[in-house]
């Protein structure tokens, strides 16, 4: 019978890119780290590895989890769900090696583990063999409003959360019914979401903030930017909070 202690995998939120961003709880979990996964591209280091270089101890074994597709194959496309069910079972079983091992495993996520991040897909897949903690981070979403300036919602207003990939159509249908939003994974899609809040009249108070809590951050009216695609770290914040002085 195998009586070896196993390894604990730690899901650790980075943060949106300011490493004074990171919790100390973040960086009590890479002192204690034997292995640090993080997820990247191909020919990239990952913006979460970037986040703590400082606080990676000299010795960690570094686990890249390099993304076999990205924003290049739509997310619907056959050619984009199998390779990346296959990539995040494989590394799923490539954490769950070193965690056999006795060694604690800690996966890196920009922003939130548990909110549009790449870990958890890795959690659903492990976290009912070994023991696990999740170490929540600061949103990119905090980070942005924060960074701007902006009041978001008030009282009772509503928050919504909306993908920048829906169809024209389901964005309309979301912010009709919401006070504020959050708009995500603009890249590409910036067009689509000015008409949708054109049509919606939410254009005039939306804010596009980009690379928000970065030394190159820039925050500037949606009404302004222009319609060159934006970059992975962006978003659309909507204001509510229509009784502000």
């Amino acid at each position: 019978m195998n009586t070896a202690v196993k390894g604990r995998l730690t899901g650790v939120g980075t943060g949106p890119g300011d490493p004074e961003l990171l919790t100390l709880k973040a960086v009590r979990a890479l002192n204690e780290a034997d292995v640090v996964a993080f997820f990247c591209k191909k020919g990239s280091g990952g913006n979460g590895r970037a986040i703590v270089d400082a606080h990676i101890r000299p010795g960690t074994i570094e686990m890249p989890l390099v993304y076999p597709v990205t924003v290049e194959t739509h997310k619907d496309d056959t050619g984009y769900k199998e390779p990346i069910a296959a990539f995040f079972d494989r590394s799923a079983e490539d954490i769950a090696a070193h965690l056999d091992e006795g060694r604690n495993v800690a996966v890196l996520s920009e922003g939130d583990p548990l909110f549009y991040g790449s870990y958890m897909h890795l959690h659903v897949r492990l976290a009912h063999r070994y023991g696990t903690e999740v170490i929540a981070g600061v949103t990119a979403m905090s980070g942005c409003w924060s960074t701007a300036g902006l009041p978001l919602v008030q009282g009772d207003d509503i928050l919504s959360i909306l993908p920048g990939t829906l169809p024209e159509e389901k964005l309309v249908e979301r912010l009709v019914d919401t006070d504020a939003a959050v708009i995500m994974k603009v890249g590409r899609n910036l067009p689509k979401i000015r008409r949708a809040l054109q049509a919606v009249n939410k254009l005039s108070g939306a804010l596009y903030v980009e690379r928000g809590t970065m030394a190159n951050g820039t925050a500037q009216r949606l009404e302004e930017r222009d319609e060159a695609p934006a970059p992975y770290f962006s978003l659309v914040l909507v204001p509510g909070w229509k009784t502000r002085p």
